[in-house]
């Protein structure tokens, strides 16, 4: 597939490559700086603290970040100490390993920022364990690591407050850009040619990508308190972005309806793909404002769709034509959703147009932002109350402490050498750098089965491919000014790539690797063989173990994760229910709602691209679950419906009819989610509205709810079905 020139201009512009230049600058300083002194291995001892520490400096507000880089550089300390001392006994060194990996294995149960804490910790410990230091020299060399720790933490720091907005800027761009993705699968609904049922396969998987960087967004804006109370012009207008950014996509899910109805519906008339072609063509806008967003240049609105708009609207009036007893209101809300939808690409491109910005600045001033983002509990209860077999993080910890175990032993046995020799006709030997078999499992070793085997093949492959490039560099380049650029090259690679791409990340990492141990006069060739099988050796042992030891399947797992988005839907129902029954619920409670269903939709769908990678035997009732992640997103997306008409404020008061029947709706969930072990929730609304008090206006809106309440009532009948068909054996 080709590439597209901007897709590799967003790139440079990206928070990848952001990171991946301010990562090679704070590991290859103190070494170039050093070496200019004759301290070459000065320089590489302060840039091992510096790579164990980077680990910690994923995307997030600047206090998460330093909180956790103080409390790495704490524990790279003791480690370090530790280890220095543990290793002077092999014994000592295996109860080390086994207690060290059970432990930071296990802060996985307080957030990704904790494991990568947990990960730079066990990282500091694998590259400690062969380093030849006498009792003496310990307590030096681990100072002289935490201060490469701490020079690392502060350029970070330094980086961040030089550009305190960048961050949140790329990361609001590359949500844009996701959001963009999902509207063009949206659209390709209304084309006759696209096949639904592939095409919903689409939208799930792109819906885990646009609520994975809506999360990054929100705790990028939402927790910064130097973008969220600092009340300048830049700050409110990325908060205002990202705020009307996600309402545009509760618009893109509402305009779903039954596709093959609608399609049967209007076969005769080009109105559809008319209705495709012009959301692709609104895709096209957004997607120029998230490019201009990523490269922090000023965007212009071009184009205006005004008369677009009048034309298919006139095409929609004139369908009436050739329906016979049909009504086209449908397409009528249709036509509404892409006008909004028009109508926020209108709003957020003000939002960067100095004339007519400050009057945009008072918006949505009753939403309270810091709600929308999870707070993490760092209580020492949640640590012991996962010490236990029903606990996958305990599992996982377990299978991580024992696997280490087995490698570390496997690579002090002089039997399995003899065996890898007898078979690869070389004279192996792992005591030169041994810790990559444990370091391969550290990296591999992840607490589902899914990402293991993912990263499993993506580690040997890359190894490979990078280990035949690192030979070809250092057999044919000797200019060591060449060496320095490349080396810098191939480590902006392998961090730029890390998050986004894992295999391109490790093909650039091992040249980079082999580089560098050229400069510590390491014979290249040997040292490439040795990386290869150490990364095969540590990478079946880790597929091996995640097959065996305590293994972690999605099915096992995914009874909370149906019965936590059936749970979200029904709440998000009974809150729209409430304000069309009189209770008036606040914007805040609304959008908790509404984010709620997203997030835990979208973790189902990731739940289930997980279980299907994963051993055919092992895929319990896949179909099922399939349906289910389907009528999910179909249920959800009505409902973003209803929500939108409620917001065109005509839709007040619920009739009689419409009043039972979003009861019964209600009620169709309470029972999935019953038989799923979740609550049941009460709505005893009773307010509705008489026939004789609604205007024409009114009636049609009424008509259009109780056929869309009747739809759900549908669905939530196929999902208690679905339902029974996985708690059955």
């Amino acid at each position: 597939m080709a590439v597209h020139p901007r897709e590799i201009k967003s790139f440079f512009f990206s928070q990848y490559f952001s990171d991946g230049l301010r990562i090679t600058l704070g590991v290859l300083l103190p070494s170039l700086i050093f070496a200019q002194f004759n301290q070459l291995e000065l320089g590489l001892t302060l840039s091992l603290g510096a790579i164990c520490v980077c680990v910690v400096d994923t995307p997030g507000p600047e206090v998460y970040k330093r909180n956790a880089m103080l409390i790495c550089n704490g524990l790279l300390l003791f480690v370090a100490i530790v280890t220095g001392f543990a290793r002077l006994n092999v014994y000592t060194l295996g109860i080390e390993v086994v207690a060290f990996c059970f432990l930071f294995s296990m802060f996985i149960v307080y957030g990704n920022r904790a494991a990568s804490v947990g990960t730079s910790s066990l990282l500091v410990m694998i590259f400690m364990m062969d380093k030849g230091l006498q009792p003496g020299e310990v307590l030096h060399y681990s100072l002289l690591i935490t201060l490469g720790g701490i020079w690392y933490m502060m350029m970070s720091l330094v980086f961040f407050r030089i550009r305190p907005y960048r961050a949140a800027q790329q990361a609001l761009g590359e949500n844009i850009v996701d959001v963009v993705k999902f509207l063009r699968i949206k659209a390709d609904f209304y084309l006759p040619q696209t096949d639904i049922e592939k095409n919903y396969r689409k939208l799930v998987s792109q819906q885990i990508m646009v609520s994975q960087h809506q999360d990054n967004v929100r705790e990028l804006l939402f927790k910064t308190r130097l973008i969220v109370k600092e009340s300048t012009h830049a700050s409110r207008v990325l908060v205002l972005t990202f705020v009307d950014l996600i309402d545009m996509f509760e618009q893109i899910m509402a305009t779903h309806y039954d596709y093959q109805e609608i399609r049967d519906r209007f076969e005769g008339t080009d109105v559809l793909p008319h209705i495709a072609h012009l959301v692709h063509r609104m895709a096209d806008e957004l997607d120029n404002m998230g490019y201009a967003i990523l490269a922090n240049s000023r965007y212009r609105r071009i184009k205006n769709f005004g008369s677009d708009l009048d034309l298919l609207k006139a095409e929609i009036d004139a369908t009436s034509e050739h329906l016979s007893g049909s009504s086209n209101l449908v397409l009528k809300k249709v036509l509404i959703n892409v006008r909004d939808l028009g109508q926020k690409i209108t709003d957020i491109c003000k939002y960067y147009n100095s004339k007519s910005a400050e009057s945009l600045m008072d918006k949505k001033g009753d939403v309270e932002y810091t709600k929308f983002v999870a707070h993490q509990d760092y209580t020492p209860h949640i640590f012991f109350d996962n010490l236990t077999l029903t606990s996958a993080t305990f599992k996982h910890a377990l299978r991580v402490s024992l696997v280490c175990l087995v490698g570390f032993v496997i690579t002090k046995s002089d039997g399995l050498l003899e065996l890898i020799n007898h078979f690869t006709g070389k004279k192996i030997v792992f005591g030169h750098h041994s810790y990559w078999v444990l370091l391969t499992i550290i990296v591999i070793l992840k607490p589902g089965f899914s990402l293991s085997k993912q990263r499993n093949y993506q580690r040997v492959l890359g190894t490979i491919i990078g280990g035949a490039i690192g030979v070809v560099v250092l057999t044919f380049v000797h200019n060591k000014t060449l060496e320095v650029a490349l080396l810098m090259v191939f480590m902006m690679g392998a961090y730029s790539f890390l998050r986004v791409n894992y295999i391109t990340s490790v093909i650039f990492m091992t040249p980079y690797v082999l580089i560098l141990f050229r400069f510590l006069g390491v014979g290249h060739l040997d040292v490439a063989e040795e990386r290869i099988i150490d990364t095969v050796v540590g990478a079946s042992i880790a597929f091996l173990a995640s097959y065996l030891v305590f293994p972690s399947w999605e099915s096992e797992q995914l009874r909370q994760t149906l019965m936590d988005v059936v749970d979200a839907n029904i709440r998000y129902l009974i809150t729209l229910g409430e304000n069309l029954t009189g209770k008036v619920r606040s914007t805040t409670d609304y959008k908790l709602a509404r984010k709620d269903v997203y997030v835990k939709s979208a973790n189902l769908s990731a739940a289930f691209e997980r279980m299907v990678s994963e051993p055919k035997s092992k895929q319990k009732k896949s179909k099922d679950v399939h349906k289910f992640v389907v009528l999910n997103h179909i249920l959800s997306s009505y409902l973003s419906t209803i929500a939108s008409n409620i917001a065109g404020t005509s839709l007040i008061h619920l009739r009689a009819d419409n009043l039972k029947m979003l009861k019964r709706d209600i009620a169709v969930l309470n029972e999935s989610s019953k038989k799923l072990g979740g609550n049941t929730f009460e709505f005893t609304a009773e307010k509705s509205i008489a026939d004789d008090e609604l205007n024409a206006e009114n009636v049609a809106d009424q008509e259009l709810l109780k056929e869309q309440l009747g739809f759900i009532n549908k669905i939530g009948t196929d999902i208690n079905r679905i339902t029974d068909s996985l708690i059955s054996q």
